[in-house]
């Protein structure tokens, strides 16, 4: 029994300390950024629950006055809402939506911008018209910015070989805010969907950012119903968001889990896997089960739909998306 006793006090201390870094997030956060305000109430939580644990002689009380004070910070944290009216950034100042007639789907504020550098540019954003009677072909894109573990996921979706939309789910920023991974867990970001043209969700990152970033595009041998499927998954949840917006979370909603979650409308969707937290290896788990081309082993094909040299040639060229997907030099 003391054996148990040890362990179960152990698991609850353990849990205090997870839950109390949290809750020290939280009150942090309360701010956007954070201040030096909320920096001393996190800290000031963090050295009193530590105080009540080590001094007072009842410690069972003490965790329930601690469960108590927790559930008082979660329901908080909870009750925060997502905004709509902030001085966005421009590469998020617009949110998709859509209207369906039959079987055209009409997106507007679809990004289309000119880019001088990855912080010049002119804005764009169109209205366009996507008939899914030509809807064929879905692309997995991962882009690199820093090792093989990490990478921004995106799907593009082609009509008919002639039209691509890229769809990339983002952290909608405002003006002057950078990113942070912690900030990520504490609804700091709103969530966003970006529908653009590849030749701005792409080529802005294989040439305009500095350093550029490494994109590979992977055609999905995936039955034609799956990826109109998915589509009009992407759509549901544009015209959802747009009424109610959602906050990005680092963990549990991002760019690959918010991808996966819409693979789910198919029957045979794929499992989850540990790989949605390191979303650079994905495409080799898709590849796995058999959803890209396996006619070559991963390794060539990795190298094969690397796009940027293919990009940097093709610039603004009307045909941009065409000729990134020309084959590449066996």
């Amino acid at each position: 029994m003391r054996l148990v006793r040890a362990a179960l006090a152990v698991v609850a201390g353990f849990v205090v300390i997870v839950l109390t870094a949290w809750s020290a997030g939280v009150l942090y956060y309360a701010t956007p950024g954070g201040s030096r305000t909320t920096a001393i109430i996190a800290v000031g939580f963090v050295v009193v629950t530590a105080l009540a644990f080590l001094l007072l002689p009842r410690r069972p009380r003490t965790l329930a006055a601690f469960v108590v004070v927790f559930g008082l910070v979660l329901a908080w944290w909870l009750h925060w809402p997502a905004g709509t009216d902030r001085p966005w950034q421009a590469e998020v100042a617009q949110v998709p939506w859509a209207t369906r007639s039959g079987d055209v789907v009409t997106i507007h504020n679809v990004r289309n911008f000119e880019y001088r550098t990855e912080t010049d540019f002119v804005p764009h954003w169109e209205t366009r018209r996507y008939d899914l009677r030509e809807l064929d072909s879905g692309d997995l894109i991962a882009v690199y910015w820093a090792g093989k573990a990490i990478a921004h996921i995106m799907l593009s979706f082609g009509f008919g070989g002639r039209d691509y939309v890229a769809i990339s789910i983002e952290t909608r920023k405002e003006r002057g805010e950078g990113y942070s991974t912690v900030a990520g867990f504490f609804k700091q970001y709103e969530l966003v969907y970006v529908v653009g043209d590849e030749r701005d969700l792409i080529g802005v990152r294989t040439t305009f950012r500095q350093p550029q970033e490494d994109v590979h595009v992977y055609r999905l041998h995936v039955p034609r119903e799956n990826v109109r499927r998915v589509f009009l998954d992407y759509v549901r949840t544009m015209n959802a968001q747009r009424e109610r917006p959602v906050f990005y979370n680092t963990l549990t909603t991002n760019c690959t889990t918010a991808a996966m979650m819409h693979a789910r409308v198919n029957p045979d969707a794929l499992p989850w896997s540990w790989r949605a937290l390191l979303p650079g290896y994905l495409p080799e788990y898709v590849y796995e089960h058999g959803r890209l081309d396996t006619s070559v082993p991963f390794p060539e094909l990795e190298r094969r739909s690397w796009v940027n040299p293919r990009a940097h040639l093709a610039g603004k060229a009307a045909d941009f998306s065409q000729r990134i997907r020309m084959a590449a030099t066996p």
